[in-house]
């Protein structure tokens, strides 16, 4: 039996609170997957595993790996949420956008680097929702625009920044939001229409023609982010897969690391034996930690919630270094073929600097000594962002690379 959701304020259940949110996506529906691992018998050199799709190749065209007791683990694909902006982008926006577009948001402004997924899935969620988009991006405009570079530039209005400008988020992003609010509009952070609750009546808006811009920080790190991610985690404890397993462990790559602080507490607060483990890409773990605290403490000033008793010494998620460190955004060799092997072995898709960090991490974890546990790992989608790698690392993607498997 699993335990009891955790009461919030009142006696509601952070299920209560969530099935009372307005939501972005229709559902929080997203597919499942099962891979099994199995060892290579290629020539050497070869890659150390070869692996199948249980979920999607049958035996007689292929699917190998269903025997009782072959290693295996569950590919969570967020990356099928959306054609263009899905993953974990969209997730943390699932939440946040409905309460910007209720509390009179006309235009949103925020930033990231120049193949930034963040800033295209916010481009192109509040195209949907009928909110200007304003992206601010880092560097200079691409010679031939591709990937969510191009995506951005289609769905929201792009300024470029130079390095030394960007090095100052919060004053590049007010300074261009008060060009955009005008002398009659006003400008309002995410943080603090999440935090304080802020209302407008939008009739006021909509007659004075005046514009109410709100910005978003780079990565979308708010504690209402944190609501979209747990509504993934309700959805997927109520799968027969998952409800049956009382051990799960999570896996996720951490960027920001929002996305894997929503799960832990997701899951702590629905009342389910899960283990988050994220995959640090983008800071040390001293950071991890601090902003796994402040969300977390943020997160209690949302629910009303005295929940000090979940959270032990040591936090929520255990944040783990990528089994090859190096610096954010570096593609070691052999990663991009790995992707490719991926792809044609399970036709999952995956990028070199976020996505493929988990699935090694899952594949360790699923032929380790914690075998009992269902190992899940979270596909944050990204995948557009090869586009982008394609440009930077021509020489791994020309056919002479691109051997037959």
């Amino acid at each position: 039996m699993r335990p009891a959701p955790v009461l919030a304020a009142g006696g509601r259940t952070v299920g209560n609170i969530l099935s009372a949110t307005e939501w972005m996506l229709p559902s929080p529906a997203t597919q499942v997957h099962t891979i099994s691992v199995l060892p290579s018998h290629s020539p050497s050199p070869a890659p150390q595993f070869a692996f199948s799709n249980l979920t999607t190749a049958s035996k007689s065209s292929g699917g190998k790996g269903d025997q009782q007791g072959t290693p295996r683990f569950d590919v969570v694909r967020d990356d099928l949420l959306h054609p263009l902006a899905n993953g974990n982008k969209a997730r943390k926006l699932d939440a946040l956008l409905p309460l910007l577009r209720r509390r009179g948001a006309t235009d949103v402004i925020t930033c990231g680097g120049c193949q930034s997924a963040h800033a295209a899935a916010v481009a192109v969620h509040c195209a949907e929702w009928g909110i200007r988009p304003h992206l601010l991006l880092r560097g200079e405009q691409l010679d031939v625009p591709t990937g969510y570079n191009l995506i951005s530039l289609m769905f929201g209005n792009v300024t470029y920044a130079s390095r030394s400008v960007y090095a100052h988020r919060d004053e590049m992003l007010y300074e261009h939001a008060k060009k955009v609010a005008g002398n009659s509009g006003t400008v309002l952070w995410a943080d603090d229409i999440v935090r304080d609750n802020l209302a407008v009546d939008e009739e006021t808006v909509l007659e004075n023609d005046s514009r109410r811009v709100v910005i978003i920080k780079e990565g979308a790190g708010t504690v209402q982010a944190l609501l979209g991610v747990m509504r993934l985690v309700e959805h997927l404890s109520c799968l027969s897969s998952f409800h049956n397993d009382e051990e799960v462990h999570i896996v996720v790559d951490a960027g920001t690391g929002t996305t894997a602080v929503g799960l832990a507490l997701g899951a702590v607060c629905l009342g389910l034996h899960w283990r988050v483990t994220a995959v640090m890409l983008a800071d040390t773990l001293e950071r991890y930690q601090e902003q796994e605290k402040s969300l977390i403490s943020d997160f209690k000033g949302l629910c009303h919630e005295d929940c000090h008793h979940l959270v032990g010494t040591d936090g929520l998620v255990h944040w783990v270094d990528r089994s090859s460190p190096r610096r954010f955004g570096k593609v070691l060799g052999g990663e991009i073929a790995s992707c490719r092997q991926v792809a044609r072995q399970t036709g999952i898709l995956l990028d070199p600097v976020y996505t493929l960090a988990a699935w090694e991490q899952a594949v360790d974890l699923c032929r380790g000594d914690g075998r009992e546990a269902k190992v899940a790992m979270i596909h944050t989608g990204g995948t557009l962002g090869l586009f982008g790698l394609a440009q930077r690392y021509p020489q791994h993607f020309a056919a002479t690379a691109n051997g037959q498997a």
